[in-house]
């Protein structure tokens, strides 16, 4: 007698099981991750701690209505990224598993499980099992690629990283005849570009391309009667609804530019149109797109460990030779389609082709510090050329030796599932092993915050229970106040009323902002040297403190800053030997500073610094 479940599962259609299931199987190793990290106490910092702030506020009178802080604009009036539809996004979870650190994990990765069954169920409506088999592969192979850390994590450059593979898979398909795919181009791309600002560019770039080819195409076959490759299927309805959902998406910016002078859509506006440094310009970022077309050291990295974007991120010099093969590549692959006139195929490259040239100027405003996160998008579009180009090969074969059509559709179908089982299986072994984000500052944290809370209870000094309103305040050395944005997140998770002075308005939110006057105590988190100032000061309370080096590492912490004051001298960069002791990560950031001096810089910053909480009379800081 067939079981429940079975009589369930028997009423679900087989396009929705096979779907689901192959989603399940790609985002496997994402559930095991997160099974690891619930293993650990997490005390998120500095970005982490800000977006766990505005998650928390989302449903209040504060919901917010722009979305993180960037490097837009200079401190304390800086510009945000567009919009918070991250932070509506990862609410759910949030809530719903307790308000911890941990449910914006969980959050984080349903958010990317939601962009794989998107780009499932895209690809079973171009080709049924095949074409979803072929996508599964894809996103299998990306997913291992980006690896648990930054996929488990709700840092604003890496949720969107998932959900821009949907915003292409999605124009693809709009191509394709299936106005559908406008449906998920907007709501990924709205992630997207409201989550972190380099997709601003990418995603509204090719949007104007899609547009603008369907409206050739559809003013074509309706006024001049040229039938069109395929038809525009669902074009009213879908369109229609498509608009009405980005409306509704774009909503919050928009609300925020109408009340606020100046808003943040104006300010993201002017900084963009007169950007503080020059940009890197098209020769560099030409160079800096063929390195991120380097298959061959990514095919390297990939046999050796999971999160190979990652790791090759940090490194990418070496010969263009390779970038520029598969650029030659893909446009043969392109011609080749054309030619065969296999119009999905087409399809494809046109949107690959219009994602490069997108990628070159995006590249190109790059300016400042290249941080590898702000072109962290480029690896996906790597993947899908390449897996494009596979395509198009086995195609031409096909047309070639069309004998050999039946074997190779066996051996596709067999080359597909193990290489998806294999993937799967290897990133779910190094999923096992997963740290939270910033390992080494939340172990810190976590381990100042309870004595500092107990302490607020008790009435420790000048503090008055949760009855009192508490004013925190840092002066860091290493990493510019990151456990500082902790400090304040954790206090407020456990109940108290903390806010921060009016400098923070923007990285807090400005309905935390507390003026000295109005606190009950001063809540002040140092490290290293200042630890030493704050234990002067009169009437101030030591409540918590962890050297987070044993007697080696100090004795490696000892002999690396000596190395570096040496080195800095012997450079003339003098003016950086106190930054040394006060100010550790200015001086990895100073671009005068070589990079093996910033390697050992690095190895510092790793190491840790002694961190201690006092508890002092309002006002302190400001005496």
């Amino acid at each position: 007698m067939p079981s429940p479940m079975t009589n369930v599962l028997g009423r679900i259609p087989g396009r929705t099981r096979f779907v689901f299931g192959l989603t399940i199987l790609v985002c496997l190793p994402l559930l095991i991750a997160l099974a690891a990290l619930s293993r650990a106490h997490w005390s998120p910092v500095l970005d982490l701690a800000m977006t766990e702030l505005r998650v928390r506020d989302v449903g209040t009178r504060h919901t917010p209505l722009i979305g993180l802080p960037g490097r837009i604009g200079n401190f304390p009036d800086q510009g945000s990224h567009p919009g918070p539809l991250s932070f509506y996004l990862l609410t759910p979870a949030y809530r719903v598993f307790g308000s911890t650190a941990w449910s914006l994990e969980l959050g984080t990765v349903l958010i990317h499980g939601a962009a794989v069954l998107a780009a499932l169920y895209l690809a079973y409506r171009r080709g049924g099992r095949r074409a979803c088999l072929a996508v599964a592969v894809l996103m299998a192979v990306i997913l291992r690629g980006y690896g648990a850390n930054v996929l488990t994590q709700p840092w604003n450059p890496y949720l969107p990283v998932i959900s821009w593979m949907v915003v292409l898979l999605a124009a693809w398909s709009a191509l394709e005849g299936d106005m559908l795919g406008l449906v998920f181009f907007v709501v990924a791309g709205s992630l997207s570009a409201q989550t972190h600002v380099p997709y601003v560019g990418l995603v509204g770039g090719l949007g104007v391309v899609l547009l603008g080819w369907l409206s050739v195409r559809h003013w074509l076959a309706v006024q001049r009667g040229i039938g069109t490759v395929v038809p525009l299927v669902g074009l009213r309805r879908w369109s229609i609804t498509a608009v009405v959902l980005g409306v509704v998406l774009w909503l919050p910016p928009v609300a925020d530019q109408l009340r606020r002078t100046p808003g943040n859509l104006s300010m993201l506006s002017h900084y963009f149109r007169n950007p503080p440094e020059q940009s890197i310009g098209f020769g560099s970022a030409a160079r800096l797109l063929l390195q991120h077309l380097n298959v061959r050291r990514l095919f390297a990295a990939a046999l050796q460990h999971s999160d190979y974007f990652k790791t090759v991120s940090f490194d990418l010099r070496g010969s263009l030779l390779p970038g520029v093969v598969v650029v030659l590549l893909w446009a043969l692959c392109a011609i080749a389609a054309w030619r065969l006139s296999n119009w999905p195929l087409v399809h494809l490259h046109m949107v690959i082709g219009a994602t490069l040239l997108l990628e070159w100027i995006a590249m190109a405003r790059i300016f400042g510090k290249l941080w590898y996160y702000l072109t962290f998008w480029a690896w996906g579009v790597t993947t899908l050329i390449s897996w494009a180009i596979v395509w198009t090969l086995v195609v031409v074969l096909r047309r070639w030796r069309p004998a050999l059509d039946p074997q190779m559709r066996r051996t596709g179908v067999f080359v597909a599932a193990a290489t998806l089982v294999t993937s799967t299986l290897a990133f779910s072994w190094s999923a096992l092993s997963v740290k939270p984000p910033e390992a080494q500052l939340s172990r810190t944290l976590g381990a100042v915050v309870g004595p500092t809370a107990d302490a607020l209870d008790a009435g420790v000094g000048a503090a008055d229970g949760r009855a009192g309103t508490y004013l925190v305040t840092w002066t860091d050395v290493a990493f510019f106040g990151s456990q500082g944005y902790g400090l304040v997140n954790e206090l407020e998770r456990r109940g108290f009323h903390v806010g921060v002075a009016y400098a923070w308005r923007v990285p807090v939110t400005p309905q935390r902002v507390l003026r000295a006057g109005d606190s009950t105590a001063e809540v002040h988190l140092a490290t290293g040297k200042f630890i030493d100032e704050w234990r002067a000061k009169p009437g101030v309370t030591e409540v918590a403190f962890i050297e987070p080096r044993d007697a080696n590492q100090l004795a490696r912490y000892n002999n690396l800053r000596a190395g570096a004051i040496a080195e800095l001298k012997r450079l003339g960069l003098g003016d950086l030997v106190d930054e040394i002791d006060s100010n550790l990560f200015s001086v990895q950031l100073d671009p005068r500073v070589p990079p093996s001096l910033q390697a050992t810089i690095d190895q510092m910053l790793l190491l840790g610094q002694p961190t201690a909480v006092f508890i002092a009379p309002a006002g302190t800081s400001e005496s």
